[in-house]
């Protein structure tokens, strides 16, 4: 069975719009989080969970994103990209709601199974239609959509904290957001690109192994997202803990390295059209390495900040990358993006719960000792990126180029 797509011919000016699209989209994706997680409080308090049986059912998300994501690309083969992104996108949307309305943990965990199944399947199909768009365009994009979502993350948090602070039933808070973001979302993908896989294409397999080459290009990717959840999850208390800093400006420095990794995301796409993905990885792993550094020896609470400055400067754009890597890496692009999705997601998922488990066992400097090994990994590791270096072949729009789908399967 051939593996290529139907070739659709996109204008300059239709890809340019996929473009903006797909990075609507993408601050949709990022505002569903950002609103989910200004209101975890007052979700534990409903469902009546202590700290450890919340623990338990954050746990879900990531569970229900790894059994899930391998679906996207058979759903993106049956009913082609567009369509496909537009019903996932809605169910992630629409998924906001249900973890407010729980009652008890059993139910909580079911609602974030969902939630995170949801939100795993789109992230697939979104990063595989951003993956279509770089490569028609022939320029580096991956970076700045995933700045998007962080945009979105971003604008969906400050919603949350004032209906936090007005004291809004998170259940209505969550039922408007979901109903605003479903339609922001259908608007966006009326212009992504519909990408339809070739009738005889055999359709990709329910559940599978992530393949070879997304499991070398995971392991970047663990290492990045390690330091990331990390840095987001304990910068505050290493301040406040180690070096007996103030709340506030405990907490100043978990804003200080999601804004470094919100900027660099941003800026990131011109960086790696100059340097390619391989030297820009390097160099940020060398950074990310120097941050930790800086953050294990660090005299002062200032200097501890500026380590965490550079480690999210560092690690921001690995993950977008991967992504991009794994899109080109092999005949079946969806099924890599799905592999590479998943060990993401567990390194997320287990990053801030193994830190906090050494660091009862030995220290936080030891704990960010081993984050600051892992950002070294990125330095030594950078090569097995080099697919995300796009190779230039001549025009990549205009009359259209013969692509294979990177979300049909």
């Amino acid at each position: 069975m051939t593996n290529d797509s139907t070739v659709t011919v996109y204008s300059t000016e239709q890809v340019k719009r996929a473009r903006i699209a797909v990075a609507a989209v993408f601050t949709v994706h990022g505002a569903v989080t950002g609103s989910f997680a200004t209101r975890v409080p007052w979700i534990q308090d409903h469902a009546g969970v202590s700290a450890g049986q919340l623990g338990l059912a954050l746990a879900f998300p990531a569970i229900g994103a790894s059994i899930a994501m391998p679906l996207a690309g058979r759903i993106s083969h049956r009913f082609g990209a567009r369509t496909a992104l537009r019903g996932l996108l809605a169910l992630w949307t629409l998924a906001l709601i249900l973890p407010a309305l729980a009652p008890n943990l059993v139910t909580l965990c079911a609602a974030l199974f969902v939630y995170g199944a949801t939100a795993g399947m789109s992230d697939v199909a979104m990063n595989a239609l951003g993956v279509e768009v770089e490569n028609r365009l022939d320029k580096s994009i991956m970076s700045g959509l995933h700045g998007m979502w962080s945009v979105g993350a971003l604008i969906g948090s400050a919603a949350g904290t004032v209906a936090a602070h007005t004291a809004t039933d998170a259940r209505t808070h969550h039922l408007v957001a979901a109903l605003v973001l479903t339609a922001l979302g259908l608007i966006a993908c009326r212009d992504v690109l519909d990408i339809q896989s070739h009738p005889d294409e055999e359709p990709p397999p329910r559940f599978t192994l992530p393949p070879k080459s997304a499991l070398i290009i995971g392991a970047i990717g663990f290492c990045a997202v390690f330091a990331e959840g990390a840095s987001l999850d304990w910068s505050a208390v290493y301040l406040r803990d180690v070096l007996d800093s103030s709340d506030g400006l405990a907490a100043a420095s978990t804003t200080a390295f999601a804004l470094m990794m919100a900027v660099a995301r941003i800026a990131g796409d011109r960086i790696v059209d100059r340097f390619g993905a391989v030297r820009t990885v390097r160099t940020g792993g060398v950074m990310a390495t120097a941050g930790g550094l800086l953050v294990v020896f660090a005299p002062s609470p200032a200097a501890a900040m500026c380590g965490f400055g550079l480690l999210g400067l560092g690690v921001a754009v690995v993950v977008p990358l991967a992504f991009a890597a794994a899109g080109r890496s092999g005949p079946n692009p969806s099924q890599a993006i799905a592999g590479v999705a998943t060990i993401t997601y567990t390194s997320g998922l287990i990053a801030p719960s193994a830190i906090g488990s050494l660091a009862e066992a030995t220290s936080l400097v030891v704990s960010f000792g081993v984050v600051t090994v892992l950002a070294f990994g990125l330095v030594l590791g950078a090569g097995v990126l080099r697919s995300a270096d796009r190779k230039v072949t001549g025009s990549a729009v205009g009359e259209g180029t013969t692509t294979k789908s990177a979300a049909g399967g």
